[in-house]
């Protein structure tokens, strides 16, 4: 067909015709049909889509210079013509290969994910369209980041494979190079804090010792711009409000590998608070917000201490529905007295009010569960003392890793937000399977399974099975805590166990026993709780040792030698909790006191009661609680109470305190520290029927067996130490500890004097025999502690040495358990 007008030129993407000559060539005429060449991934109708001109439109040179260019915009097309061919435009274009796959190779310091991830936000990705003019700023973006981290010698390349049916293969190949190190770094203008004193402040280094295996002098152009930052706060938080950073050189080696930094300052003279004004509007709040400011008149200047003002004053506003005051400081400097006059101005701003509360993160526990948590509501003023109060209480349940609050303003009002609760749950369940290694003892096993978020629902079930070669068993247990909407908490826990206390480090006896237990708690308020229960529990007692202890414990209730014993006792509990701790889960600041007792009632076959105090205290040691001190102390007592046909009543053995394992007392095998069982053995005359036991007799004490005793005190202090070689987004579920523990468990029953001064007990064997009722038996140990909330559930490992020890106390080197953490 004969072409009537061919148009001269190829109009392409940013071509005008705007010159007489172009527009002189081009005559319009009306479009009666419209064809589109070249097209193979693009649809017809999606192309014309993108076409501005329309069959029966008159077209110009100003509606072809824009629909071309709208053809470009739209992404598809790396080549545009367009021909006349009479009444007929005929658009030719070329489409942009697609993406068939990205090649990434070389690449060292910049994670494959982290570059996916880059190229999709440049529209680089498999499936879509290559748009070529992107990948020489994608080169000079990572070679730019390369420079940035001393790599002044890395190479990109971006390569394209042609492939068939229009389709590409993107390769990007790095030379990353070695990093250059840092030479040297100077501060020049410093004559107040020396050059080591700076230094040592800074994340930079020029030195690295030998023994250092992981330091490094890289250096990363982020990194100078942050220590210079902190070299200006080093010198405004001690005063001189006028110190500033007159330039940095950054001076490279010829063979790029090694950098000398200058840091050129100006430290300026030290200067003094001579008053602090508040001004604006103080809502009639004037002597409560002055109390707040730390900074008094006379105290050296210091620009932490006027940003953490600033940062109390505003959350202060924000308990009133405040939540976006603007709070900040004009200092006035007095050049001839080296005075600073602070004056914070106060702008409360408008009050607002919650719309909603909104939760995410939460994928296995309920809505409900967390809401039923919240100290703000909905449709009152928003409230920041509430906000982190809720955030405190959901952090108290234990179900999540972290919990965070974010305000959201609502489009088109200026006095409603939006508070969302962001959470990242953790397990909250414990597989209590338990390790532990002995110098001498071996290995020792422990197992069982509890949920405290059952299903999300927020209710507590345990079901425990054991089958160690020292107990077997199971335990049933259902808590709700929210049994009802005033967070009174009902509970109930049924349990049959048969124990052999001789495989689980105790003296010999077997104990089979059975019972069921009721238990209700309430709120007193935000930190305190009281909770009341009832049980019955039935024991049954076999094979115990004839030592001195057990003797008299049968003697007592009028039990022959090889008779087993049978209690069937009614307990009364009760306890006391209080707790500030931040979190359910490794807390880092607060602390817990549980106070707790039971009693058997009046004509229980054993008549006895028990009284444990616990205490927690955790004291951050940085604002970042990084670094936190724990101290931990348990106290108990029990007893018995009443008469039985023997004598007075006395604490059964089966529910003495004990001391030693993963727990309390790390270092001491499991159960080991306390009171030891005494046998008494003597010299046999005569023979069969007339066979008489002569005197004196001889004492014997088994060492590494325990029976433990009827009180316990125990102390432990830890440094919390950030987990070294892991990275910090895992210490909400890693947790490195230093630790010393000391205590001990003894018998205040225990007539020591008496013993030794029984005249059928030879002067030798008197020597055996320990004052098993002197609490000043202190044993202490040191050692790390690592903990981790793994899937599940919380690992315990222990490395630990006595200090303090007891003949006959059995050392444990290492444990490892799973399902307790402190």
């Amino acid at each position: 067909m004969r072409l009537n007008k061919i148009m001269a030129s190829m109009l392409l993407l940013g071509a005008t015709f705007s010159g007489a000559g172009q527009a002189a060539g081009f005559e319009p005429f009306v479009v009666e049909d419209i064809k589109i060449e070249g097209l193979q991934r693009v649809a017809l109708g999606a192309a014309l889509l993108n076409l501005p001109v329309k069959v029966g439109d008159t077209l110009d040179a100003v509606a072809l210079q824009g629909a071309i260019k709208t053809l470009y915009r739209s992404a598809n097309f790396e080549d545009v013509q367009v021909i006349r061919d009479g009444g007929t435009l005929i658009v030719n274009v070329r489409e942009r290969p697609t993406i068939a796959s990205i090649d990434l190779d070389g690449n060292k310091d910049i994670k494959d994910e982290q570059l996916q991830e880059s190229l999709q936000g440049s529209g680089i990705k498999v499936g879509e369209s290559l748009d070529r003019t992107v990948l020489t700023e994608i080169e000079k973006g990572l070679q730019d980041f390369y420079y940035s981290v001393g790599k002044y010698n890395a190479k990109v390349t971006a390569q394209i494979v042609n492939l068939p049916r229009n389709r590409v293969e993107l390769k990007l190949k790095f030379d990353e190079g070695d990093a250059a190190e840092i030479m040297q770094i100077n501060v020049v203008g410093n004559n107040v804090y020396s050059d080591e004193e700076l230094l040592s402040q800074l994340q930079l280094t020029d030195y690295v010792a030998w023994w250092d295996l992981f330091g490094q002098r890289r250096y990363q152009k982020q990194q100078l711009e942050g220590d210079l930052e902190t070299i200006t706060s080093y010198y405004q938080d001690r005063g001189y409000i006028k110190f500033k950073v007159d330039s940095t050189q950054v001076a490279m080696t010829p063979d790029k590998k090694g950098l000398y930094v200058t840091i050129n300052v100006d430290e300026g003279e030290q200067y003094n608070v001579k008053e602090v004004k508040l001004s604006g509007d103080l809502l009639e709040k004037r002597e409560l917000l002055e109390s707040l400011v730390p900074l008094k008149p006379g105290a050296l200047y210091n620009a932490a201490e006027i940003t953490y003002t600033e940062e109390l004053i505003s959350k202060f506003l924000g308990r009133f529905g405040y939540a976006y005051p603007t709070v900040k400081t004009y200092p006035e400097i007095d050049d001839e007295t080296n005075e600073v006059t602070l004056n914070i101005n106060v702008e409360p701003g408008k009050r607002v009010y919650v719309r909603n509360i909104n939760f995410s993160g939460n994928t296995v526990t309920k809505d409900e569960v967390l809401r039923r948590e919240l100290r703000q509501m909905e449709g009152a003023w928003l409230n920041s003392r509430n906000v982190e109060q809720s955030e405190f209480t959901l952090n108290r349940l234990g179900f999540f890793e972290t919990v965070e609050s974010k305000t959201t303003p609502v489009p088109g009002t200026d006095d409603q937000v939006d508070v969302d609760f962001a959470v990242k749950e953790q397990p909250s369940g414990s597989f209590n399977f338990g390790v532990g290694f002995g110098t001498e003892s071996g290995l020792s096993l422990q197992l069982g399974l509890s949920q405290s978020n059952f299903f999300g629902t927020g209710n507590s079930v345990g079901i425990n099975v054991n089958t160690q070669d020292y107990s077997k068993g199971i335990d049933l247990s259902f808590t709700d805590p929210y049994f009802t909407r005033y967070g009174v908490s009902a509970g109930v826990n049924v349990y049959w166990s048969s124990f052999d206390a001789d495989e689980y480090y105790l003296e010999s006896y077997k104990n089979e026993s059975y019972g069921v237990a009721f238990n209700t708690s309430w709120p007193v308020n935000e930190y305190n709780r009281l909770g009341l229960g009832t049980a019955y529990r039935h024991n049954e007692l076999s094979d115990t040792s004839d030592y001195f202890q057990i003797i008299q414990f049968r003697n007592i209730f009028g039990a022959e030698p090889d008779e087993n014993l049978v209690f069937d006792n009614f307990e009364l509990n009760a306890y006391w909790n209080r707790s500030t701790l931040n979190r359910g889960q490794f807390p880092t600041a607060g602390n817990s006191q549980k106070l707790s007792g039971k009693i058997t009632t009046p004509g229980s076959d054993a008549e006895y009661f028990k009284l444990t105090f616990d205490h927690n205290y955790y004291q951050p040691l940085n604002r970042r609680h990084s670094w936190v001190v724990l101290l931990r102390g348990r106290l108990g007592y029990a007893n018995g109470y009443g008469t039985a046909p023997g004598g007075d009543q006395v604490l059964p053995f089966w529910e003495n305190f004990y001391a030693g394992g993963s727990t309390v007392l790390r270092g001491f095998e499991t159960n080991s520290v306390g009171p030891r069982p005494i046998y008494f053995d003597c010299t046999t005359t005569g023979s069969g029927a007339s066979q008489t036991c002569g005197e004196p007799y001889s004492v014997r004490v088994e060492d590494g067996s325990a029976i433990g005793g009827n009180a316990i005190a125990t102390l432990s202090a830890e440094l919390i130490v950030p987990t070294p070689f892991l990275d910090e987004a895992y210490s909400n579920s890693v947790r490195t500890s230093l630790f010393v523990d000391a205590g001990n468990v003894w018998d205040t029953e225990f007539n020591y004097d008496a013993l030794i001064n029984d005249p059928i007990i030879g002067e030798e064997a008197r020597a055996n025999i320990a004052d098993y009722s002197d609490p000043a038996r202190i044993r202490a140990s040191y050692g790390l502690s690592v903990q981790w909330l793994s899937p599940m559930g919380p690992m315990v490992f222990s490395l630990a040495r006595p200090i303090k020890e007891y003949e006959g106390d059995r050392a444990e080197v290492f444990s490892f358990n799973i399902g307790r953490t402190f």
